[in-house]
């Protein structure tokens, strides 16, 4: 991920309300979520939910699919491993067991990738 990609991403989460809505997707996987129940949810007008939702779709956070009538969106975890490998990538300059706290409590929830292709 190049930073530029990071900012963008952190940008958009950087609202209260599109951290609330990538969170409660998250919560939501792997079914998703139909625009207006998300808006509901947050207690949102419709409009400016679907306002915020494009922000993060733009950002790479949430994806949607259009069912019948609905737009079901979800969150991207692939995305959200993306970010996180990013603000990992140099961790503990070399001393992966400095890091070993964190790891655990995020392999948990299958955020990180537990079998380091990138290796050497």
């Amino acid at each position: 991920m190049e930073i530029t990609n990071a900012l963008a991403s952190f940008a958009a989460l950087s609202q209260e309300t599109r951290l609330n809505a990538f969170r409660l997707l998250v919560s939501q996987e792997p079914e998703g979520l139909p625009a207006g129940e998300i808006a509901r949810q947050l207690t949102v007008p419709h409009n400016t939910m679907s306002a915020h939702l494009s922000v993060l779709a733009r950002a790479g956070w949430v994806v949607s699919q259009r069912q019948s009538r609905q737009i079901i969106y979800r969150a991207s975890l692939s995305h959200m491993e993306d970010v996180v490998q990013f603000l990992l990538q140099d961790c503990c300059a070399g001393h992966p067991e400095l890091c070993a706290s964190l790891m655990d409590s995020l392999s948990g929830c299958g955020v990180v990738n537990t079998n380091d292709s990138n290796s050497e």
